[in-house]
């Protein structure tokens, strides 16, 4: 399993960083097939946290399309909607069907110990896509992912090169409670700031959705009106959550209160070249084709390493506008 500590480790040790190509795709939910490991069907589950956000779709539709049919997969898909309790369900549902190999995207990092050695005992191989867990990491069998520590930092620059020795307010919206990019990027925008004139006036969860990022903001507004220069959003739906919230208080996005936030969805880089938002930081969702090597990597006993990488960027509105046509999300 790989935690912050073995991450940074793996970092450390030059675990692999993966560069990122786009997809999109099909599903099934028949039982399960033959062992991949012959060159039959592999027949994968997949259990994704839900559909919170757009950047979540994103990651769905790559990983459909990277075990589709056409590429020898039978994947069996199930969406949690953010409901830790149904995921971990989900994932008994796979080790009963005997499918060949567990891909996981864990909407928390705790809770994860009994299931996981359930698909040991049964020598089901588990992959862990963009999130991690907090268990042994021996039941699983590798992770790919984004560095959210290093997102939540590159933010923190940002808003300290912005707002140099100034004293600035600041309000945060959170991700979901206990999942790792809220915990890692919480904790990398921190240490960025340290030191600097930013406090935090405010911070909340918004459960990385639009409708939550724009009823915490409306709470900030009310609670700390006229206080506040700058929003950290722990993605960019809850960021366009809080602009209409923002709007709808006389205020201008951008300008009396500056956004930085994490992700690079379409939606949110139009906001960004629109002003709206001042700076993002991508967390790539295309993870599907990395995904579905390293599940015939390890079907066919060939060692992988225990972290993989994709490479993030960052965004200003001018660069955002330069690249928003030409990007698969």
């Amino acid at each position: 399993m790989v935690k912050r500590s073995t991450i940074k480790g793996a970092l450390a040790l030059g675990a692999v960083a993966l560069l990122v190509t786009g997809c999109a795709g099909s599903n099934a939910g028949a039982p399960a097939g033959s062992d991949g490991a012959d060159g039959d069907v592999i027949t994968v589950g997949f259990a994704q946290t839900g559909a919170e956000s757009g950047w979540r779709s994103a990651n769905t539709e790559s990983m459909r399309a990277a075990f589709s049919e056409e590429n020898g997969f039978e994947l069996v898909f199930n969406a949690a909607d953010n409901d830790p309790a149904a995921q971990i369900a989900a994932v008994r549902s796979f080790i009963n069907q005997g499918v060949d190999a567990i891909v996981i995207a864990p909407i928390v990092e705790d809770g994860w110990d009994d299931v996981l050695q359930e698909a040991a005992d049964a020598e089901i191989p588990v992959i862990l896509e963009d999130r991690t867990v907090s268990a042994s990491e021996d039941l699983y069998a590798t992770w790919v992912g984004l560095d959210f520590r290093k997102e939540g930092q590159t933010a923190g620059e940002w808003a300290v090169e912005t707002f140099g020795d100034e004293e600035t307010n600041m309000v945060v919206l959170e991700g979901t409670t206990g999942s790792a990019p809220a915990n890692d990027r919480a904790e990398g925008f921190l240490e960025a700031i340290e030191g600097s004139g930013i406090t935090t006036l405010a911070s909340q969860t918004g459960n990385f959705t639009r409708a939550e990022g724009k009823t915490v903001m409306e709470g900030f507004l009310q609670a700390h009106a006229g206080e506040i220069d700058l929003l950290y959003a722990h993605n960019d739906d809850m960021a366009l959550g809080a602009i209409d919230a923002i709007e709808a208080a006389g205020l201008t996005p951008g300008e009396d209160i500056q956004i930085v936030s994490i992700d690079a969805v379409r939606d949110g880089m139009q906001a960004l070249v629109d002003g709206k938002i001042n700076f993002i930081v991508e967390c790539n969702p295309m993870l599907g084709e990395q995904v579905a090597d390293l599940v015939r990597q390890v079907l066919d006993g060939e060692e992988v390493e225990p972290a993989y990488f994709v490479e993030d960027q960052s965004f200003t509105s001018e660069q955002a506008a330069e690249v928003i046509d030409t990007r698969p999300y």
